[in-house]
């Protein structure tokens, strides 16, 4: 684990991957005394997914207010019962848009792909996590994998804290009114987040569906524009729009160095098929790709000259870019940025193979080009089709 760094009045961790993360957000909830409320595309019935579960319903019994909230899709397959048992024990559950399956290309459901993708929890507005792992244990038991996902998290204690519990509130309220046409606080509906953070060293940047859906991506598009000497980008999903790549070609013009680290083990093959059909473009161009081979990668970060960096749930494609619900923290701080290059340079050096083009076989090029072509023809039949 990385040693804490004071930044902007928080004190920051690093936590990389579950084994780091599940410790640090189990001794929080059972540290909890007034409220905790904690956000997940998945929760999973394994033993971490137990472990969580156990914290939550102790924390419930001894008066603390719990609040879970789930994504309909990503944790479908939670057991009825087990929902049961946590409401039974005091833990208060809603879902966020729990539907029929999402995937149909009829343009008037394609909100239905608008998911809760954001990984967050608060404790008593003093403690948060914001990051990419889900409530899932992070070494896939499908597949012979000796290693864990690639994946992080961030422990964040001090005032951001309480701006992310002030946004997670506010979609609480929303999935409560949406759902159960309750009264709103006497506060009403807040269109916006309470008491933002105005330190520009430390900010939570959400992404969603109405005044805040490039956020996210307008933070990495600056951070890469002003780059001078080295990005590095990890992520599970990489599928950029125009705006995102172009600024990527311009950062290697300027004699920039850029490396990505994407999935060599496909996890969905759709998506990772498409992401190769770029691979020529990026490589010509004097981008450097990296695979990640001892396991999936599921880490959606960034470090930018040493200085720049964020952590959280957003992927670069078109899930994160224009429909889900995200949220990542982004740091400016030397001493922060440093821990993360250097985790995802030893993940590059002794983990990553470097990959100079999509392939040589004519298959495996017609798989790649079928699969981009499918993927944009969904966004477009979607009505979210935009340049950016």
């Amino acid at each position: 684990m990385s040693s804490a760094h004071r930044v902007g009045g928080n004190e920051l961790t690093l936590l990389r991957n579950g084994a780091e993360y599940f410790p640090q957000l189990c001794a929080a909830i059972d540290a909890a005394q007034h409220s905790i409320h904690l956000e997940t595309y998945i929760f999973s019935t394994d033993e971490v997914g137990r472990d969580v579960a156990a914290a939550l319903r102790r924390a419930a019994g001894r008066g603390v207010a719990v609040c879970l909230l789930l994504d309909g899709y990503g944790s479908a397959e939670l057991p009825e019962s087990w929902v049961d048992d946590l409401r039974e024990s005091g833990v208060e559950v809603h879902w966020f848009r729990r539907e029929v399956s999402p995937f149909t290309l009829r343009r008037d459901r394609m909100r239905r792909l608008r998911r809760l993708h954001r990984k967050l929890v608060a404790v008593d507005g003093e403690i948060a996590f914001v990051g990419g792992i889900n409530i899932v244990n992070d070494i896939p038991r499908e597949f012979d994998f000796a290693a864990p996902r690639l994946d992080y998290a961030v422990r964040v204690q001090g005032e951001l804290a309480g701006e992310v519990q002030a946004a997670m509130q506010h979609l609480w309220e929303m999935v409560s009114w949406a759902a159960f046409r309750k009264r709103v606080k006497s506060g009403g509906w807040r269109l916006r987040r309470s008491s933002p953070n105005l330190n520009p060293d430390l900010q939570l940047v959400l992404r969603d569906n109405v005044r805040h859906r490039r956020d996210i991506e307008r933070a990495y598009v600056r951070a890469i524009a002003g780059a001078q000497r080295e990005i590095i980008i990890a992520s599970a999903y990489f599928l950029p729009g125009r705006s995102f790549l172009r600024a990527l070609m311009q950062a290697v013009r300027r004699g920039v160095r850029v490396l990505l680290l994407l999935q060599g083990r496909a996890e969905y093959r759709l998506q990772h098929y498409a992401t190769l059909a770029l691979y020529d473009r990026l490589t010509g161009a004097g981008v450097e790709i990296y695979e990640y081979q001892p396991s999936h990668l599921h880490a959606k970060v960034a470090v930018i000259d040493g200085e720049w960096a964020t952590v959280g749930s957003f992927n670069i494609d078109p899930f994160s870019l224009l429909l889900a619900r995200e949220a990542n923290l982004v740091v400016r701080d030397a001493g922060f940025a440093a821990g993360l290059r250097a985790s995802l340079m030893q993940a590059i050096e002794q983990d990553g193979r470097r990959a100079e083009s999509a392939g040589t076989g004519n298959v495996m090029r017609f798989l790649a080009w079928i699969s981009y072509g499918l993927i944009r023809f969904a966004i477009g039949v979607s009505g979210i089709s935009r340049k950016h």
